[in-house]
C-alpha cells in the first residue's frame, strides 16, 4: 500500500466532501439575502415564508458543514507534516484569516440572525444576514488565497529550509487568484440557484398548497441559475490564459514552455515525471459539458411568466434531476485544478512525496477508512435532514422565525424532584 496514494485519497475524500457543503451554503446565502432584502422592502408575508422555508435548509447545511470543515483541517498535520513544516509560515496565514476574520464573524452573525427573529429591529436583523453573506465571501477569498499561493507561489523566500512570507501583498494579487475566486463563487450561485429551482419544481410537481410560493421561488432560482451559469463558464475560460503563464504544464499549455519548465526541474531536482496524469483531463471535459448543459436551461426562463413551465411539467423535471449536476461539475473542477500541478503540492517547490507524512501504509488506511466513514455519515445525514425538511414544505410551524408567542413552552420541572 502506497502512503502518499492514499494520503491523497483521504485528502481527496475530505476535501470533496466539505466543497459539496460550501457550494450550498454560499449560493444559498445569496438567495436568502435577496429574500430578505425583499421581504424587508415589501414587507409581503411570502417572502417571509420563503425566507424561513429556505433559511432553515441553510442552518441545516451549514451546522452538518462545520463538521466536514473540522475534520479537513485536521489533515494538514496528520498526512502532510511535510507541507505544513515547509511552507505553513507562508500557507497557514489566509487560512488563520479566513477561521479567525471570517468564519468566527460569520458564526456570530448567523447564531443571531437565527434567534434575532421578532426580538432585534427588522433592519438590524436584516444587516445581521447581510453580515453572515459577506463574512461567507470573505471565508471563500481567503481559502482561495491559500490554494492560489499553492497553485503559483509568490511572495516568499527560502530560509533554512523553510518559506517564509515577505509580500502579503503578493499574495492577494497573485495571478492564479482572481479567474478562480470569481469561478467557484459563480459555481456556488449556480448550486444554490438549481437548488432552489429543483425543491420548487417537487412542489409544483406535487401539487402542494403553497403553490404560489413556490412558484416564486422557481423563477428566483432559475434565474439564478441562468445568469450564474454563464459567469461560471466565462471565468472558466479565463482561467485557461492564466493558467498558459503560471502552469504551463497544466491542461495542455504551450510544448516549447512546459518542455522548458521540466529541465529546470530535472536540474533543480533530478530526473522524475513531472507531467500531470494523463487523466486529468477527462473531468475537464465532464465539467464543461455539463457547464454548457446548463446553459441550455435559460430557455426555460421565458416559461417562468405565465405558467408555461408548470402547465408543459416537462420542465419541472428537467430541473428536478438536474440538481446533482452542479455538485458534479464542481468537484470535476476542483479534481482538475488540484491533480492538473501534480506531482506537486506546491507548483515547482515543494513535491507531493516530500510533504507527505512519513507513516506505514496501515497507519494511512487505516486514517483513510476512519475519515472516510465519519464524512460519509455526515454527507448522509445532512441530505437525509434536507430532503426531509424541503419536503414538507413552508409551513407556518417552522422553528426558524417563529413569533415568540408561538414557541413551545418550556416543560415544568415534577415538583417531587425539587
Amino acid at each position: 500500500m502506497d502512503p502518499l496514494l492514499l494520503a491523497r485519497l483521504q485528502f481527496a475524500t475530505t476535501t470533496s466532501a466539505h466543497f459539496l457543503f460550501v457550494l450550498v451554503t454560499l449560493g444559498l446565502v445569496t438567495l436568502l439575502v435577496y429574500l430578505h432584502t425583499a421581504w424587508f422592502v415589501t414587507k409581503k408575508p411570502e417572502y417571509e415564508r420563503l425566507l424561513r422555508f429556505w433559511g432553515t435548509l441553510y442552518v441545516i447545511n451549514y451546522v452538518l458543514g462545520i463538521g466536514t470543515g473540522i475534520v479537513l483541517e485536521f489533515q494538514f498535520g496528520l498526512n502532510w507534516s511535510g507541507l505544513s513544516r515547509y511552507v505553513g509560515n507562508v500557507f497557514g496565514a489566509p487560512l488563520a484569516m479566513e477561521t479567525l476574520v471570517a468564519f468566527f464573524l460569520e458564526s456570530t452573525f448567523l447564531g443571531m440572525w437565527i434567534f434575532g427573529w421578532h426580538r432585534l429591529r427588522r433592519g438590524v436583523h436584516l444587516a445581521l444576514l447581510w453580515g453572515v453573506a459577506l463574512t461567507a465571501y470573505l471565508s471563500a477569498f481567503w481559502v482561495m488565497v491559500a490554494n492560489a499561493w499553492l497553485q503559483n507561489p509568490v511572495g516568499y523566500r527560502i530560509e533554512d529550509g523553510v518559506a517564509h512570507l515577505t509580500d502579503f501583498g503578493a499574495l492577494l494579487t497573485n495571478p492564479a487568484l482572481g479567474s478562480a475566486l470569481g469561478h467557484v463563487v459563480a459555481a456556488a450561485l449556480v448550486t444554490g440557484g438549481i437548488l432552489m429551482a429543483g425543491v420548487s419544481a417537487w412542489h409544483l410537481i406535487r401539487r402542494t398548497p403553497d403553490h404560489d410560493l413556490f412558484r416564486r421561488s422557481l423563477r428566483i432560482g432559475l434565474v439564478t441559475t441562468t445568469v450564474a451559469t454563464i459567469a461560471t463558464v466565462g471565468f472558466g475560460f479565463a482561467q485557461f490564459v492564466v493558467l498558459a503563464t503560471t502552469q504551463p504544464t497544466k491542461l495542455g499549455g504551450d510544448p516549447a514552455d512546459s518542455a522548458a519548465l521540466i529541465d529546470e526541474w530535472t536540474t533543480r531536482f533530478g530526473p522524475g515525471d513531472y507531467s500531470p496524469p494523463a487523466w486529468t483531463g477527462v473531468p475537464l471535459e465532464l465539467m464543461i459539458m455539463i457547464g454548457f448543459g446548463l446553459l441550455l436551461l435559460a430557455v426555460l426562463v421565458p416559461l417562468c411568466w405565465r405558467d408555461y413551465i408548470i402547465r408543459l411539467r416537462f420542465p419541472l423535471y428537467l430541473l428536478l434531476f438536474a440538481v446533482p449536476l452542479p455538485f458534479l461539475a464542481s468537484i470535476s473542477g476542483w479534481i482538475t485544478r488540484e491533480v492538473g500541478r501534480q506531482p506537486w503540492a506546491v507548483y515547482g517547490l515543494l513535491s507531493t512525496t516530500d510533504a507527505v507524512t512519513p507513516a506505514s501504509g496501515g497507519l494511512m488506511l487505516a486514517s483513510l477508512i476512519g475519515f472516510t466513514l465519519l464524512l460519509g455519515a455526515l454527507v448522509v445525514a445532512n441530505w437525509i435532514i434536507f430532503a426531509r425538511y424541503a419536503a414538507r414544505g413552508a409551513h407556518p410551524d417552522l422553528a426558524l422565525g417563529r413569533p415568540v408567542d408561538d414557541q413551545p413552552a418550556a416543560p415544568r420541572p415534577d415538583p417531587a424532584l425539587v
